[in-house]
C-alpha cells in the first residue's frame, strides 16, 4: 500500500486527480515537477524531481529534511536539532530527520516560466502518518473544518502591493554569500506619487505584461495591474476564492512574480518597506467574507437598512477588533513591517473599524442586499505567511461570532479613536501573542511557542546588529 493509502488520506476524488496529473504530465511531455511545501514563512521550499518519480510521490511521498521548520528567515536553524528532541521536545525532530512531502493533486500546475516543468504544492506528514504540527497549511485546513462544522465557507479575495526594481548588480561575488547574504544592487523602474496615472503604468507596463501573462497562464483569478503610489511600486488584486485556495494562490504569485522578474533581469520584492530613497510602504489588504454552507449566500450580508453587517457579519468584525493585538504577528510577521503603521498614512495604527474608511484597520465595504460585502482588514504585509494570516482571521471572527460580540459604533476619525493601539514593534507583538490564551487554546501551545521562538530568535539578531543609525548617531559625538 501508498503512503496515502496506509493513512486513510486516499478518496476517490483524489484518485482521479492523480490520474489527471498524470495524464498531463505525460501529454504534455513534462521532464521536471517541482515539489513545493509552504514553511512558517510562508516561503515555498522543496525538491524537484523527474516526471516519472513525481509521479510515483504523488501517492508515495518523497523526504524533506525536517530542519526546514527550525529556520528563521535568514535560513538558520534555531533549534538545537542536534539535541534530544532536536529542541522541540519531539523526537521525530531529532538529528534532522525526513518526514515526508505529499503533493496536493489539485495543485498542480505548469510553470510558463519554467521549459517542460510542472509544479505541486505538498503538505508534510511524519512517516507514522500524523501531519507535522508546525506545517501551516495543515493548521489552516483545521480551522476551516470549525469553520465548516459552523456552517460557513471562508472566501478571501487579495490585494497586493510590491516593488519591482530593475537588477544593477547581482552581488554573486564569494564575498556577497553568506546567511542571508547581500541583496542586490537596483535601479527604479519609475518615478513615484503618479497614484493611478496612465502614464505611468505605461511605462512599467512592459515589465507589468511579462509577469501578469504567466499569472494568466498559471490559472490565477487576476482581476486587476495598477500602478500605486511610491517608485516601482505597484498592486495587483485577484477576484475572490474559496477556502484554501486563496493562501495557496498568494503564496504562488509571490514565488512566481519573484521568479519571472529575475529571469527578466528585475527583482521583485514583497518586503513592506524597501531600504531605497524614496520608496514607500506596501501592504497586503485582505477583503474577507463567509458564506453560509446551505444556503450559498454571503453571511455579512445585512436584510434590514440602516446596519451595514448581519449579525454574523457583525460578530466576526468584533472578533477580528478584539484579537487584533495578539494576532498582528500573523499578519505582520517582520521587523520591517511595522514600518509602515504610520498616523494618517492610509495604514492602520490602532483597532478599529470604518465603513468604506481607508484610515481604519477593517474596511467594511457593501450594504443591505449587496451580495459583496465583505471587511477588508487593511492591517497585514505582503510578506505574511497566508495560511496564518487567514487562519488568525478566521479564528477570531468565529470568537466573536460564538460570543455575539458588539463591534461598536464606525470610527469616522479613526486615526483619533479611543481604541487599542496596534503593536509598534515585533517584539511588541510576538509578546502580545505569548501572552494571549485565546489564539494558545485555538492553535495550540506546541505551536504558539515553536512560533514565538523562532520570531524570538528573529529579533535577537536584529537587536545584536550594529545599525546604520547607531554608526551615525554615536561614532563621532562620543
Amino acid at each position: 500500500m501508498s503512503f496515502v493509502e496506509r493513512h486513510g488520506l486516499q478518496t476517490v476524488e483524489r484518485r482521479d486527480a492523480t490520474r489527471r496529473v498524470a495524464e498531463i504530465v505525460r501529454s504534455e511531455k513534462l521532464e521536471l515537477v517541482r515539489l513545493s511545501f509552504p514553511d512558517q514563512h510562508g516561503i515555498l521550499r522543496g525538491k524537484t524531481l523527474v516526471a516519472e518519480e513525481a509521479l510515483k510521490a504523488l501517492d508515495g511521498g518523497c523526504t524533506l529534511t525536517t530542519t526546514m521548520f527550525a529556520k528563521d528567515t535568514s535560513h538558520r536553524s534555531v533549534f538545537p536539532v542536534f539535541t534530544a528532541n532536536g529542541g522541540f521536545g519531539m523526537p521525530e525532530m531529532q538529528g534532522a530527520a525526513d518526514a515526508l512531502m505529499i503533493p496536493d493533486p489539485d495543485s498542480f500546475r505548469i510553470l510558463p516560466w519554467a521549459e517542460k516543468t510542472g509544479w505541486l504544492l505538498c503538505d508534510a506528514y511524519f512517516h507514522d502518518g500524523r501531519p507535522v504540527p508546525f506545517a501551516t497549511r495543515h493548521l489552516y485546513r483545521t480551522v476551516l473544518k470549525a469553520l465548516a462544522a459552523r456552517g460557513y465557507d471562508f472566501m478571501a479575495g487579495l490585494e497586493v502591493e510590491f516593488h519591482v526594481f530593475k537588477v544593477e548588480d547581482a552581488h554573486m561575488r564569494p564575498a556577497d554569500a553568506g546567511q542571508p547574504g547581500e541583496p542586490p544592487a537596483v535601479s527604479l523602474i519609475s518615478h513615484g506619487y503618479q497614484y493611478l496615472t496612465e502614464q505611468r503604468f505605461d511605462q512599467i507596463a512592459p515589465v507589468l505584461d511579462i509577469v501578469r501573462r504567466d499569472i494568466q497562464a498559471l490559472g490565477l483569478p487576476l482581476r486587476s495591474v495598477e500602478v500605486e503610489f511610491g517608485p516601482s511600486q505597484c498592486e495587483f488584486t485577484f477576484q475572490p476564492t474559496a477556502g484554501l485556495l486563496p493562501a495557496d494562490l498568494m503564496v504562488l504569485f509571490r514565488s512566481a512574480v519573484k521568479q519571472i522578474c529575475r529571469r527578466h533581469g528585475y527583482h521583485a520584492t514583497f518586503m513592506c518597506r524597501p531600504r531605497i530613497p524614496n520608496v514607500v510602504s506596501s501592504g497586503w489588504h485582505l477583503h474577507q467574507s463567509l458564506v453560509d454552507r446551505t444556503t450559498g449566500a454571503n453571511a455579512f450580508m445585512a436584510d434590514a437598512p440602516g446596519v451595514p453587517l448581519s449579525a454574523a457579519g457583525q460578530g466576526y468584525l468584533a472578533g477580528l477588533l478584539d484579537h487584533a493585538r495578539a494576532a498582528t504577528v500573523f499578519s505582520t510577521p517582520t521587523i520591517n513591517g511595522y514600518k509602515r503603521y504610520r498616523s494618517f498614512s492610509l495604514a492602520p495604527d490602532r483597532a478599529v473599524w470604518a465603513r468604506d474608511n481607508r484610515g481604519a484597520m477593517i474596511r467594511v465595504l457593501g450594504g443591505p442586499g449587496d451580495p459583496g460585502t465583505r471587511l477588508e482588514n487593511r492591517v497585514g504585509e505582503p510578506a505574511a505567511n497566508p495560511y496564518l494570516y487567514m487562519a488568525s482571521q478566521v479564528l477570531a471572527g468565529m470568537d466573536g461570532m460564538a460570543r455575539a460580540l458588539d463591534p461598536g459604533p464606525s470610527a469616522d476619525v479613526p486615526y483619533e479613536a479611543d481604541r487599542p493601539l496596534l503593536p509598534r514593534t515585533l517584539q511588541e507583538a510576538v509578546a502580545a501573542l505569548d501572552a494571549d490564551t485565546f489564539f494558545r487554546g485555538a492553535m495550540g501551545d506546541t505551536f504558539i511557542d515553536y512560533y514565538v521562538h523562532i520570531k524570538t530568535a528573529e529579533i535577537a539578531r536584529f537587536h545584536a546588529e550594529v545599525t546604520d543609525w547607531e554608526h551615525r548617531e554615536y561614532f563621532e559625538i562620543f
